[in-house]
């Protein structure tokens, strides 16, 4: 399984409204000059993690973005599967509309992608946007240097 720009681009766009999250809001202007993501490319991730119901926006001259939930709720994999979909590795295990192929009553090879499937999810869902916070601050503490995914 290869992530999209939208799930790597998120996750950072994400943990940067975490690590700023003293400040209240902060604009997608900021946001992108920190990540070096395109502000109107940031625009639309925004909107879907907004509607996603991980994101809140705040209009007006003071106005920008902050997380909905604190960073302690919010997993890596609430944000992927709000810009991805889903993580299953083959269609055939998707969580919510499997495909069923001809082959699907039968198939040895099912269980694999099953495990794959199940072993990203609890990797991804095991991982709070906290969690990169304390990463980031133990590696760049007073530095100010700004993080890549």
């Amino acid at each position: 399984m290869k992530l999209s720009t939208k799930g790597r681009y998120g996750v950072r766009a994400m943990l940067d409204l975490a690590i700023n999250a003293s400040e209240n809001h902060i604009s997608l202007k900021s946001i992108a000059e920190n990540q070096k993501i395109s502000e109107h490319y940031l625009e639309q991730l925004i909107a879907t993690l907004r509607k996603a119901g991980l994101v809140k926006s705040i209009r007006g001259a003071q106005g920008g973005y902050t997380l909905a939930y604190p960073s302690s709720q919010i997993t890596v994999g609430a944000v992927l599967r709000a810009l991805e979909g889903s993580l299953a590795p083959v269609d055939c295990v998707l969580e919510d509309e499997p495909y069923e192929c001809d082959i699907s009553t039968c198939c040895v090879t099912k269980k694999i992608w099953e495990r794959v499937r199940d072993s990203i999810n609890e990797v991804v869902d095991s991982i709070t946007l906290q969690d990169l916070v304390d990463d980031y601050r133990k590696i760049h503490s007073n530095d100010g240097y700004m993080f890549y995914i």
